[in-house]
């Protein structure tokens, strides 16, 4: 993720806000602790945050109070940290607004995951939708009809050959890296084993040349990853 990702952490008990921050910050998030659920409102009345983790037995202002405060149309995820581990608690907890619901004691790594996991949904949902008709150069891409031409022949593509190329004609000077291009389309966290991005961007590209001889679409950007030619 390019932008810096801010997390509020509403935890009263120093230890536990302590450990999910020193967590956050190894992932390379932004936390910022609150010790109460009043100083929790002033920091979220203040900026736009990425994410909200929030204990419901907070002091001054409750978690529960605050969850039913929180204005909901940033769509920011709210996981809830709650010692409180009956059935009702959760259900009225996640039919308040909130996202997930982790009960105390956790398990670091878990809370990690889901964080990591909640990010990724949100930035799925709030990506502009694709328009229906990409055209680049002599490529011209149909979402609905799901057809691909390249200087007027027709295409057979793979639903994964597709889906590279779509990301890459939404934004045709943007380069893709291949975490990018893996999260994207198989929607998974990405390992670091780019072989199977390789492996797709060179089928596309075999395809492409034998449909349009002497034209080459996509660039490798040494060191960084695929982008179309400009």
């Amino acid at each position: 993720m390019n932008n810096p990702i801010h997390i509020l952490v509403a935890e009263d008990d120093s230890d536990i806000s302590r450990l999910l921050c020193g967590m956050m910050k190894k992932s390379g998030y932004i936390p910022q602790p609150a010790y109460s659920g009043t100083e929790a409102l002033l920091y979220l009345e203040q900026r736009q945050w990425s994410m909200l983790l929030l204990d419901l037995m907070l002091p001054g202002m409750t978690g529960d109070e605050l969850l039913n405060r929180i204005d909901r149309i940033d769509d920011m995820p709210v996981i809830i940290i709650s010692a409180r581990s009956e059935p009702m608690t959760k259900v009225s907890a996640l039919r308040a607004g909130a996202d997930d619901f982790i009960t105390k004691p956790f398990d670091v790594e878990e809370v990690s995951a889901r964080i990591d996991s909640q990010l990724r949904l949100y930035a799925r949902i709030a990506q502009p939708a694709m328009p229906a008709m990409l055209r680049h150069r002599g490529l011209v891409l149909d979402r609905d009809a799901m057809t691909v031409t390249a200087e007027g022949a027709k295409l057979t593509l793979t639903a994964r050959e597709f889906e590279i190329l779509s990301l890459l004609l939404s934004a045709p000077k943007k380069v893709f890296t291949k975490s990018n291009l893996y999260e994207s389309v198989w929607r998974e966290p990405f390992y670091g084993e780019d072989n199977i991005i390789n492996v797709h961007v060179s089928n596309l590209r075999s395809k492409l040349s034998k449909a349009a001889p002497g034209s080459d679409f996509i660039e490798t950007v040494w060191g960084m990853g695929y982008r179309l030619k400009p």
